[in-house]
Order: C-alpha cells, then sequence, then structure tokens
C-alpha cells in the first residue's frame, strides 16, 4: 500500500503498514516503494492516487488505484491508526 497524500493528511489518519511518499515526491523516491506483486495507491478521494498510479503504470510498476480514496475506506469501517494516537480520521 502506498499513500500519497500529504503530511497532515497522513498523520490524521492511515492504513497500518502503508508506505507514505506525498505525491510530488514519488518520482524521486522510487528506491522506497513497497515491494509487491501489485501497489495499491491511496490518497483521500482517489484523484491524485490515480496520477500516481498512471505514472507508476507507465514505467513499469503494477499499479492500482483504492477507489474512492481514504474516504471510502473510512466510511466501509475498515481499519485505519493515526501518528498522534488519536482516533484516526481523513481530512
Amino acid at each position: 500500500m502506498l499513500d500519497v497524500r500529504e503530511d497532515d493528511e497522513w498523520a490524521a489518519g492511515h492504513i497500518e503498514g502503508a508506505v507514505h511518499i506525498p505525491l510530488s515526491e514519488v518520482p524521486g523516491r522510487l528506491a522506497e516503494l513497497p515491494a509487491a506483486d501489485q501497489l495499491v495507491v491511496a490518497c483521500r478521494s482517489g484523484a491524485r492516487s490515480a496520477q500516481a498510479t498512471a505514472y507508476l503504470q507507465q514505467i513499469g510498476i503494477a499499479a492500482v488505484n483504492l477507489g474512492g480514496g481514504m474516504q471510502a475506506w473510512s466510511a466501509a469501517g475498515r481499519p485505519m491508526v493515526s501518528q498522534s494516537g488519536a482516533p484516526p480520521s481523513v481530512i
């Protein structure tokens, strides 16, 4: 799982075990991508992750966009964590 949201969004709530690389930093931090047969990419609503997914696919990395992003993940009641220990949220 790759989360391409900004630092404040990540800190508020994210999927445990995800790798955080803001969208603008993805091209320069490819070495940090998690090893996976297929990389799932997430953002708040799915727009930024769609951009990241398209880029990753162009360079030969198997990536898919998390439809609906973290908003849909949270709305479905799926688990999240926050960096502060406060209840996680999607901002």
